[in-house]
């Protein structure tokens, strides 16, 4: 079996951000042997370098139940685990390029994002999963459907309390991110202008909750861009997993020449097991 790395990805310290797996030598392990790992490494997801042609690397993404198309901060910790220089991840997304400074900090650009609708159905469904109201909702953030790799729900509340008191119905919520293909669920409150405090359901990977979602982020600046709620040209800061006591800063970029969102945060070893 290769060596299994572990970074803590958007973040400097490891006892924040997000943990990952590393697995930089994964040819020949099967999909079966890949989900078995993930579950027995037990972050909320492990990146797989299957094969590597120059600086391009094909790459998978396995939570403890069941693969996921793109994963951005098991992203950052493999480009950081890889060293500095220009990375091209091929996953079942689609080609995702990564930058890696001197510093250890990752920059990734999103495959070309959609946004799209949430029924009347699903957001009731979804609000019922969440125990929320829609009363609670933000009016200025419509909830939406967002792509930039994998899908992902989007809905605002109006108030940080609300959002720190998560409590969702688990098989309910899991039941129907299955039944739509959603990867985890972004909940969002708008702190300033270009700042959000964000947290991710993830019970389709087997976690409760995700301590730093790349791919949701890149997701919702594709969605703040779509609806025009923020310039053409943005630098935003999402501030995510403080209610789980693992504190992730996400930096999302949006520029008005390139369809795909930039998503940056560095990443630490992880060497206190």
């Amino acid at each position: 079996m290769a060596e299994i790395q572990r970074y803590a990805a958007f973040t400097e310290d490891p006892q924040g951000g997000n943990p990952a797996g590393v697995v930089l030598d994964a040819a020949g392990l099967s999909a079966e042997r890949m989900l078995a790992v993930a579950a027995e490494v037990g972050y909320s997801e492990t990146a797989f370098r299957v094969s590597v042609d120059g600086g391009r690397h094909r790459v998978r993404y396995f939570a403890p139940l069941a693969e996921v198309p793109f994963c951005g901060h098991a992203t950052v910790a493999t480009a950081v685990a890889l060293g500095p220089g220009e990375h091209i991840f091929v996953t079942d997304a689609g080609e995702v390029p990564v930058r890696v400074d001197e510093a250890g900090r990752a920059t990734l650009t999103s495959v070309v994002p959609t946004v799209g609708e949430l029924s009347a159905a699903d957001l009731q469904a979804l609000l019922a999963a969440l125990r929320w109201n829609a009363s609670d909702l933000d009016g200025a953030l419509p909830p939406k459907v967002a792509y930039a790799g994998a899908y992902h729900p989007i809905v605002a509340v109006g108030t940080r309390r609300r959002l720190a008191e998560l409590d969702y119905d688990v098989p309910a919520l899991k039941a129907l991110m299955q039944a739509r293909g959603w990867t985890t669920v972004q909940l969002v409150f708008r702190a300033a202008e270009d700042t959000f405090d964000v947290r991710d359901p993830f019970p389709v990977g087997g976690v409760y909750e995700d301590p730093a979602t790349g791919a949701a982020a890149a997701a919702f600046g594709a969605y703040l861009r779509e609806l025009r709620i923020v310039p053409a040209d943005a630098t935003l800061l999402l501030r995510q997993g403080d209610d789980m006591g693992r504190p992730s800063r996400i930096t999302v970029e949006l520029r008005r020449d390139e369809p795909g969102v930039r998503v940056s945060g560095n990443a630490v070893p992880i060497t206190d097991l």
